[in-house]
């Protein structure tokens, strides 16, 4: 596929734009946004009229928001009219959202007074929230239909829904009842009720549910779609398994930036200023550092070991490195648990024990190895080595513990655990090994 993609960027630069469109309106709809991503303006906005409108609405679904944004600008009306009305309710509610106010209005021009009724109510739900990401194009039976008129029901109003696959049972004020499956109505018998043969035992969320709460639910129940209802239980739409494709990637990257000590952005890196990304980390950066002057001071505190033994000195990177990293791998494993459900609040002490045993175990082989290695390669003098390797064993079991507890601790306080990961644990851990390590060298060495 790269090959034809440079193939057919060749012809374009070439001006063989019927080449070009006998070539892409063959490509799959994902394959000719990532192509036109690349493009002058001129060049995208000529490709994007070759294709028919279909498979032009379904390019401008993948394509980014900035180039949303372009194409809006400069296609003609009728062309903008056709695209609103190809894309899914929640797809054009998603562009609402990104797009400047100008394109805004520009849009909302071709939109009935119900549609942008509906608009403006999915806008006012919290962001991040189940109705932020729900659609209203779903197929809704009542229980006293045979299934054939079901069945009929779905042709003739399912063509424009985004799935038909689970259909939704509702009564007359809207109330979910139950859930059932086209393959349910078609292995059936035309005569049955549906309210016969629906599922009653149905898994829901709601309009102000978190949506990494409502990602968990699919996960946990292996869906395709979801219902969404509000506060009295009224089905008010549906959530598909592209939309929280979406919302996990979006929730990974951003515990992935906090762990980094980042404040999360939902831009993509290229498309992010260099000021932005500054601001991001300098908050961060500025609270660590201030943070770190604690193992300064400590430093300071036994400047009389040092000086005694100048040799201490040259084992505090090893022994401040070891200990973050040993900190980062329990955070890192304990936060990825939480993030899957599979730790608890109620789990605190169970992982603070594993955590523990763990520790014990890599403490012990650390230690012995880099007693080994500093005693009998380097030369370096018994109580020296015995006093590093102590402190390494101590450092390596509390900057697991800490590993373990922290992200819990955030848990238990309704925080993002993310932000208790390896920057603010190694800046613990730092303080606390260096601690250890000039108590033991003045115990040992009898400074």
């Amino acid at each position: 596929m790269k090959k034809e993609l440079e193939e057919i960027l060749q012809l374009i630069h070439e001006k063989k734009f019927t080449e070009v469109r006998e070539k892409i309106i063959n490509f799959n709809p994902v394959n000719i946004a990532e192509l036109i991503e690349d493009l002058e303006l001129s060049e995208t906005i000529l490709i994007f009229r070759m294709l028919p409108k279909d498979l032009a609405a379904d390019v401008f679904n993948y394509i980014s928001n900035e180039s949303q944004g372009k194409i809006i600008s400069s296609i003609t009306s009728n062309e903008l009219q056709y695209i609103m009305d190809e894309l899914f309710f929640d797809d054009m509610i998603d562009l609402l959202e990104e797009m400047p106010s100008k394109v805004v209005k520009e849009i909302l021009k071709y939109s009935n007074v119900e549609e942008r009724k509906l608009i403006n109510e999915f806008l006012n739900y919290p962001e991040y929230s189940a109705g932020s990401l729900m659609t209203i194009e779903y197929v809704d039976l009542k229980k006293n239909m045979t299934v054939m008129q079901a069945i009929e029901h779905i042709k003739a109003t399912g063509v424009n829904k985004e799935t038909i696959y689970t259909c939704y049972v509702i009564d007359e004020k809207r109330k979910l009842e139950g859930i059932i499956s086209l393959r349910n109505l078609i292995l059936s018998d035309y005569d049955l009720k549906v309210g016969d043969i629906m599922e009653k035992d149905i898994v829901y969320v709601n309009t102000h549910q978190d949506q990494e709460e409502v990602a968990n639910a699919f996960k946990k129940y292996d869906l395709i779609a979801v219902p969404v209802v509000d506060m009295e239980d009224r089905l008010t739409g549906i959530i598909t398994i592209d939309d929280i494709v979406d919302v996990i990637d979006q929730e990974n990257t951003e515990d992935f930036q906090k762990m980094a000590a980042i404040s999360p952005s939902e831009k993509e890196y290229l498309d992010t200023g260099v000021w932005t990304l500054a601001k991001n980390r300098l908050m961060w950066l500025v609270i660590l550092m201030v943070s770190a002057t604690f193992t300064g001071n400590i430093i300071k505190k036994f400047e009389d070991v040092l000086q005694s033994v100048v040799l201490l000195t040259a084992f505090i990177p090893m022994l401040m490195d070891t200990g973050g990293n040993a900190g980062s791998q329990s955070a890192t494993l304990v936060i990825r648990s939480i993030a899957l459900g599979e730790i608890q609040g109620k789990d605190t002490l169970r992982v603070i024990w594993k955590e523990l045993r763990v520790s014990l175990i890599v403490g012990v082989c650390l230690s012995s190895i880099n007693f080994l290695r500093i005693y009998f390669l380097e030369k370096v003098p018994f109580y020296i080595s015995l006093t590093v390797c102590i402190t390494l064993f101590c450092t390596v079991v509390l900057a697991k513990v800490v590993g373990a507890i922290l992200p819990m601790l955030a848990k238990k306080l309704k925080l993002d655990p993310a932000i208790m990961a390896s920057p603010l644990i190694t800046t613990v851990v730092d303080a606390a090994s260096l601690m250890i390590y000039f108590s033991v060298a003045r115990f040992l060495l009898g400074i």
